[in-house]
């Protein structure tokens, strides 16, 4: 035949050319868009840790963080006279030897005063109430706190300026054996609920509580080069308030002048990822850009990584970071766009049904510990 070739010799040729169309498709497989590109190389590594927060530091607490390998914590001392409003050097030391003993390293601590509960369960309440002369001897033990922290090496004091505490309506079920949190607004409101202690108090002079505060300890702050960091309000309430009280730490416009007011490094928020959610119309949409903009001017001194589902006025909170509505994996790595180098704690684990005193909490912690971890080491990876 003058055609002089066999199906084995052409099924020899072909697969000699398998290597060589291989290694041609390999580029483009492989091609990046130069905008992908571009970030690739612009991204920096992933400095976020895991962290946790928990009331006064004891031997159990410390060794319970300690076997889940929680890199830092914010914790308090236990401060011996109940008049006294601030620890002292050696209670902050006492505390930092139980850590060191467990090999836990605290990197902030609680104030005892501006927690977040309700004004009329607190026990200090003359900073939120603009009560003088008891309002300038509180802001004196704050500022006596930031010295001490100054002084036992403690990077960042946590603190709020709240009224209304964490509001919330109902428990409603939740994943397996658990109870959730859930807020609405309209539904709340209708109750007509009654003012708290505070009375009335509006825009106006809630920001001028806050900025008689700030005066104060901003200019301490700075010059013992201690971090303060407040958490915003939780959750936000339309601008006619709730309960008679305008949240003005509620908003992100809110958020954003409070941190330029007194403008200082040491002067920034606990970002609470939760309760910035809570104040969105659309979270998953939205929570990457309010990270940049606190991020990227460096306000955001500690982190609460946890999630809700729904939206501003109507959300049910305290969930699993998993199942909720925003996607962990792209707001951690809107944190590592912006260079954020401190803590990712889990909050406000959700309660376990019939669980006793410690709500079961402490397990469903042990699950978000392991769920936070996981998703920094998987960002650690990408390069």
């Amino acid at each position: 035949m003058g055609n002089n070739f066999s199906r084995r010799g052409l099924l020899g040729g072909a697969l000699a050319t398998l290597p060589a169309i291989a290694q041609a498709q390999q580029p483009a497989r492989d091609a990046v868009s130069p905008r992908q590109a571009a970030r690739r190389t612009a991204l920096p590594p992933l400095k976020a840790r895991l962290g946790h927060q928990f009331g006064a530091l004891s031997e159990r607490t410390a060794a319970w963080v300690a076997r889940f390998g929680v890199d830092a914590i914010c914790t308090s001392p236990v401060v011996g006279d109940p008049a006294r409003l601030y620890p002292t050097v050696d209670e902050m030391r006492t505390m930092l030897d139980i850590a060191a003993k467990w090999k836990v390293k605290v990197e902030l601590v609680d104030s005892v005063l501006l927690t977040s509960s309700l004004i009329d369960n607190e026990r200090h309440p003359a900073i939120m109430l603009a009560q003088s002369p008891e309002r300038d001897r509180d802001i004196e033990a704050f500022q006596n706190h930031i010295r001490t922290c100054a002084q036992t090496g403690i990077r960042t004091l946590k603190y709020n300026m709240s009224i209304l505490g964490v509001v919330r309506a109902e428990e409603v079920p939740g994943r397996g054996d658990t109870v959730y949190n859930r807020w609405n607004f309209a539904e709340a409101q209708a109750k007509d609920p009654p003012l708290t202690r505070a009375g009335l108090v509006n825009a106006d002079a809630f920001w001028e509580r806050i900025d008689y505060f700030l005066s104060h300890v901003v200019p301490v702050a700075n010059e013992y080069k201690v971090r303060i960091a407040c958490h915003p309000q939780d959750p936000g309430m339309p601008p006619q308030g709730y309960r008679g009280i305008d949240n003005v730490l509620g908003t992100i416009d809110g958020l954003k002048r409070f941190v330029g007011m007194h403008e200082s490094p040491w002067h920034g928020l606990n970002f609470c990822q939760g309760t910035i959610s809570e104040n969105l119309q659309h979270p998953n949409d939205e929570i990457g850009d309010v990270i940049r903009w606190f991020g990227s001017r460096n306000k955001i001194f500690n982190v609460h990584f946890r999630n809700i589902r729904g939206h501003r006025d109507d959300f049910v909170a305290e969930i699993f970071p998993d199942e909720g509505d925003v996607d962990f994996v792209k707001a951690l790595k809107v944190y590592r766009e912006v260079g954020y180098a401190d803590l990712l704690m889990p909050d406000h684990a959700p309660r376990v049904v019939g669980a006793g005193a410690a709500d079961g909490s402490n397990e469903n912690f042990a699950f978000e510990f392991g769920y936070i971890r996981g998703l920094i080491q998987a960002e650690q990876d990408i390069v």
